[in-house]
């Protein structure tokens, strides 16, 4: 069940994500505690003090190797300033890869929302497939939620 609590979560992720310089995916992320506090927060880009330039950002293979996603980037902020994400619930913008699926479950994350996606481009389908299988064997619960 969707609550109004999912949409403003999701909401905040997806306002989140606009602050990526990333081109072609903007992601965001949420951390929040058992009692609905964020504990972090979290977009795709370089790490801090890497020039984010154009030109790097227009050639993906300069990009993927510099790139953090916003789950890692969420974990990595609390892990930063001393923050608990045990227990915790991410609210992503976008279904979660097999890179941020290891990280998520390591960080001691409970349960991912996202929202229903349209079409899953073909080149991300197995890595998909792969994150599904670990999340559900690692005992995290996984909803995909429907936006008005």
């Amino acid at each position: 069940m969707t609550s109004k609590w999912d949409i403003r979560f999701i909401g905040l992720a997806q306002h989140i994500s606009t602050w990526s310089k990333d081109p072609s995916t903007k992601v965001g992320c949420v951390v929040v505690g058992e009692d609905r506090e964020i504990r972090s927060t979290g977009f795709n880009g370089f790490p801090r003090g890497i020039n984010d330039d154009e030109e790097r950002l227009m050639d993906r293979e300069k990009k993927y190797p510099l790139i953090c996603h916003a789950e890692e980037n969420a974990i990595m902020h609390a892990a930063r300033i001393g923050v608990s994400l045990k227990d915790s619930t991410a609210y992503v913008t976008w279904p979660p890869c097999s890179r941020c699926a290891r990280s998520l479950i390591q960080a001691g994350i409970r349960e991912i929302v996202y929202p229903e996606t349209g079409k899953i481009p073909e080149r991300w389908i197995e890595d998909f497939t792969i994150s599904d299988s670990m999340l559900n064997e690692a005992g995290v619960a996984v909803r995909s939620i429907k936006l008005e």
